[in-house]
């Protein structure tokens, strides 16, 4: 199949789980790569671009009750307790990532931002063709939610440099399986914001 153009139709940028922890020394329950917060600052000039564009921005919030209901199976694996209501870490971090009026915000209780959550439906309103992916984690929210977008037959594109892991090696090997099922999938953040700004010329 011939590799599609980076930006299609009308453009969506998904802001994955970009919250307060991500700027705090401790991590509560799952372990980060290096350069992780460094690559969750990257993210704003992302954000800002898509303002500067008129592409709409989703901010995606992963949240648990405190009584642990909807942990589901989440804590069978690597992961300890973390994004639980009320902890300092949890909410999504607006102020750091330039929130605007116009944002929309979805919170959800699984890996995948698809999972049990309105997203569907936001998305079908704005008529989205391509999904751009930033945030945490990139082996993980990330990586599930770009699959779901992928078998819902959106365009999706992940800013490698705007993302980041569990570990180097499992960030890379989710950008890998991402490009696998869309060629030219991964991107950096130079890559995506001018084709941001292309996008926006040519509808002017």
């Amino acid at each position: 199949m011939a590799r599609q153009p980076t930006l299609v139709g009308n453009t969506v940028l998904m802001v994955i789980d970009i919250q307060k922890s991500a700027f705090m020394e401790v991590k509560a329950g799952i372990p980060v790569m290096p350069g992780y917060r460094e690559n969750m600052e990257r993210a704003r000039s992302v954000v800002d671009a898509a303002h500067e564009a008129g592409i709409p921005v989703v901010f995606v919030q992963e949240i648990h009750r405190r009584d642990q209901i909807d942990y589901g199976r989440e804590l069978d694996g690597s992961e300890d307790i973390h994004c639980m209501e009320g902890e300092p870490g949890t909410p999504v971090a607006f102020e750091e990532m330039g929130r605007k009026p116009g944002d929309y915000y979805v919170p959800k209780r699984r890996y995948s931002c698809f999972f049990g959550t309105e997203m569907e439906i936001l998305l079908r309103g704005l008529k989205a063709e391509t999904l751009i992916f930033v945030g945490g984690m990139t082996d993980v929210c990330v990586h599930y939610s770009f699959a779901d977008g992928h078998q819902s037959d959106y365009y999706c594109r992940v800013v490698a440099d705007c993302v980041g892991g569990t570990s180097p090696e499992a960030h890379q090997a989710s950008l890998n399986a991402m490009e696998y099922l869309q060629e030219g999938a991964v991107l950096s953040a130079d890559e995506i914001i001018g084709a941001m700004g292309k996008q926006r010329m040519a509808a002017e």
